[in-house]
């Protein structure tokens, strides 16, 4: 009876083996480079971003029609399920997405290595050590950042977003004009980077492109975790030009909830 069973514990673990091999040997094989699409659709609050035309209410009372939304994503790390990530080429990694210009609000990446994507981060403006190579360090990107008016100069830097539109309050009765600029100022180099859960898998594969869908709520600027009043900005009537000082670090600081994913697809 002893050996009966001992003999039928035996067969049982070869048969468990053999299955487990069979299984590994039916598990397709990940491997290759694909393509990458992420795609930046601002919003304002609940409502898809409309420029110009559309009334956009804070909490804090004040009433914004917005006509430029600018902002440079760079640095991209997409990590895998397993926990590794893969950096994309620095050198590739500098974009600028404007809400006037559709052609612009899907990155496209290329030669990702295969394998299934649970997490994106990406940076919002050029960071220190890209800056630190000189305006000859900058590549292409220099040119790209001037034609879009994402450059104050070369000595001053990139403007990292940009935020601009009029607005009335309850002490601003008049349409009056805003703009928002984050940058380096002084000391305070004012980059951030954002990481982001995916709520599905992005399954980058030789034959599959998938697209990770970013909502960008251009309210929380403003109106985020810090609340900057563009009233308390608005220079003996002229203006809330918030450029520097004490509300850059704060709106900085915003940025980094300004950022949702609505869905992968991948098709």
């Amino acid at each position: 009876m002893k050996n009966i069973l001992k003999y039928g514990l035996a067969l049982l673990a070869i048969t468990c083996s053999m299955t487990s091999c069979n299984d590994d040997a039916d598990a397709p094989v990940v491997s290759g480079t694909g393509n990458l699409g992420v795609e930046f659709d601002n919003a304002f609050g609940g409502n898809d971003l409309i420029l110009n035309t559309q009334s956009n209410s804070t909490s804090e009372g004040e009433l914004l029609h917005i006509n430029s939304v600018r902002y440079i994503v760079s640095n991209v790390v997409l990590t895998k399920e397993d926990g590794t990530t893969f950096t994309y080429p620095k050198s590739q990694s500098y974009f600028i997405v404007s809400e006037a210009d559709e052609n612009s609000h899907v990155l496209e990446l290329t030669d990702i290595p295969a394998g299934d994507y649970v997490k994106i981060k990406f940076g919002i403006g050029v960071d220190q050590e890209q800056f630190n190579l000189g305006a000859s360090g900058q590549g292409d990107f220099l040119a790209q950042a001037q034609a879009a008016d994402m450059l104050w100069s070369w000595s001053a830097g990139y403007k990292f977003l940009a935020f601009e539109g009029t607005f009335t309050s309850a002490s601003v009765t008049t349409e009056t004009p805003f703009m928002v600029h984050t940058g380096q100022t002084g000391t305070d180099y004012n980059y951030t980077e954002v990481t982001l859960d995916l709520p599905s898998k992005a399954l980058v594969r030789t034959t599959i492109t998938p697209e990770i869908h970013v909502i960008a709520d251009v309210s929380k600027i403003i109106d985020g975790t810090h609340k900057v009043k563009l009233s308390d900005n608005n220079d003996m009537g002229m203006g809330a030009m918030i450029m520097g000082g004490a509300n850059l670090p704060l709106i900085t600081a915003n940025l980094n909830n300004m950022f949702t994913v609505a869905h992968v697809h991948n098709d």
